[in-house]
């Protein structure tokens, strides 16, 4: 009850002086907008988001370009060594999957259904 006395009291007195109300602050939002990603991000994420509007794929998150699987038009496959396990799924509703090595130099067939596959080092960018 002596809590409404107070609050009423304090509302009248108010429109009677005709407080002036104080501005808000300003938000960021308001002021220039909401930040992006590319504009936020530091560090190895910046570094990757730069790469990528360059074109450029350098920890291998992007979908790989599809390749005919022929000779003259290999599956790439990159790694940091000389040699690499590949598995093919050599026909589409095959359950079972062909594992075999794949070395560095000229591409190399799959044992069972005959795509080729070629080895190309990668670095790592970092």
């Amino acid at each position: 009850m002596a809590s409404r006395l107070l609050f009423r009291s304090a509302v009248r007195a108010l429109s009677r002086i005709g407080a002036v109300r104080a501005a808000a602050p300003a938000r960021c939002v308001s002021a220039g907008g909401i930040p992006s990603d590319t504009q936020q991000a530091t560090g190895l994420e910046k570094a990757i988001m730069t790469a990528e509007e360059h074109g450029d794929d350098p920890y291998s998150v992007l979908k790989p370009r599809s390749y005919a699987g022929t000779k003259e038009d290999p599956h790439i496959v990159p790694s940091i060594t000389d040699k690499r396990i590949v598995g093919c799924i050599c026909e589409e509703d095959n359950t079972s999957v062909i594992w075999f090595w794949l070395h560095k130099g000229e591409a190399q067939r799959c044992p069972s259904c005959g795509a080729h596959y070629k080895l190309v080092s990668h670095h790592l960018s970092h």
